[in-house]
């Protein structure tokens, strides 16, 4: 049979290859996360003809006869250039900006994705869209420990901020030199017990030809001077086992801004709300305005992700050419940051997809042209006999 025929047998089988991969690409223009294939072909074997010869005294060499013998995929390589981000607002929407994969568990199998589409499921475990488990680290009394093995991400819906009780507070402002001798000004801060429970601290300024005299109606004194506005002595006060350093407190005439400025102790909270940062922190807000960082989405990495392995779901699995996956966190060298409240769009470009399918067709066609010539010159042989 003429080898013509097989070659075009090759390149119906080649193109349709590429037909499969760039309508696959098309279907998935609007998958969150899809990152578009590209055929490469390569020639087949080459039959030989006529061997290459030396150069004689007499007589230059020839170059050898080859006859190829068709084409063959060499490659369906997968582009991994970012997508265009997809604005949603949902909080549990995320996207890497860079470099990365999200990690998530399906069943025993570890598996990763670039389509952040997560949610949180009925037992508050942060989920894909398929139900796999999203990996991270959770944080213990709002510290993620280095070393720290990644599992399941959960919301700790019932977590609680423990009451802190208050050892220290801060006044800072400035009290009016004008003022009269005797005069008072009182100003008072909420303070905390180790059970959170509340009070009142209180501190009366009192004008004296000296200065100013502190109490806190329990036995707590300071005697305040001044030179040129400045404090020059009675810096500090102890009220009921808190320490109130007065130290920034100035005194300057017309000037009437003196006030609690910190105090560091609160009560205890419940969780409220939670948002995640760029660096895949889900950060909680709780009732007592305190924020503390419950958890950390993990990234991964890989030497080769061109080598990676499609299993279904915009999700991928290592092979043996990708390498393993290096785990990091959002942000890191060689680790993309995460943006909440957006996806990642497909990466692809309709106009090249359109331009591969049209040369894909052609291509068959043209192909196709060459089985029905070479059919029609084994007609002719055939008929050389009648």
């Amino acid at each position: 049979m003429l080898r013509s025929l097989y070659s075009g047998i090759s390149g119906l089988r080649s193109h349709q290859t590429m037909l499969d991969v760039t309508g696959n690409n098309i279907a998935n223009v609007n998958t969150t996360g899809f990152k578009a294939s590209a055929v490469q072909f390569q020639d087949s074997l080459s039959q030989l003809v006529r061997n290459s010869t030396l150069p004689q005294t007499s007589s230059g060499g020839s170059n050898p006869a080859q006859v190829g013998l068709g084409v063959q995929v060499a490659a369906i390589s997968t582009n991994f250039a970012q997508g265009a981000a997809q604005s949603t607002g949902v909080p549990t929407d995320l996207m890497i900006a860079g470099d990365g994969f999200f990690v998530v568990r399906s069943g025993s199998e570890t598996r990763y994705t670039r389509n952040g589409g997560f949610s949180f499921d009925a037992d508050a475990r942060l989920v894909t869209a398929d139900g796999a488990l999203v990996q991270g680290w959770t944080a213990q009394n709002g510290v993620i420990r280095p070393g720290q093995g990644v599992g399941d991400i959960t919301l700790p819906v019932d977590a609680t901020l423990p009451a802190t009780a208050t050892n220290a507070a801060a006044v800072t402002g400035n009290l009016p030199a004008e003022t009269a001798v005797g005069e008072s000004l009182a100003r008072d801060v909420r303070v905390y017990d180790a059970q959170g429970g509340s009070r009142m601290l209180q501190l009366t300024f009192t004008r004296t030809a000296g200065g100013w005299d502190v109490t806190d109606g329990a036995g707590g004194t300071a005697a305040l001077t001044f030179t040129d506005g400045t404090l020059t002595s009675g810096g500090s006060l102890t009220s009921g086992g808190i320490a109130v350093d007065l130290s920034a407190v100035t005194g300057y005439a017309d000037v009437d801004t003196v006030a609690f400025d910190t105090q560091n102790g609160e009560p205890a909270g419940t969780l409220l709300s939670y948002a995640l940062s760029d660096d895949g922190s889900l950060i909680g807000t709780f009732s007592n305005g305190k924020t503390q960082v419950l958890a950390r989405v993990a990234l991964a990495t890989f030497v080769n992700p061109g080598g990676l392995e499609k299993t279904g779901s915009s999700q991928y699995v290592p092979s043996v050419n990708s390498g393993d996956a290096t785990i990091g966190t959002a942000g890191a060298d060689g680790f993309g940051k995460i943006v909440s409240g957006a996806l990642e769009m497909s990466n692809v470009d309709l106009s090249q997809e359109f331009t591969n399918l049209i040369v894909a067709q052609r291509g068959f066609q043209a192909n196709a042209r060459i089985i029905t010539t070479s059919d029609e010159v084994l007609q002719e042989l055939t008929n050389l006999k009648r």
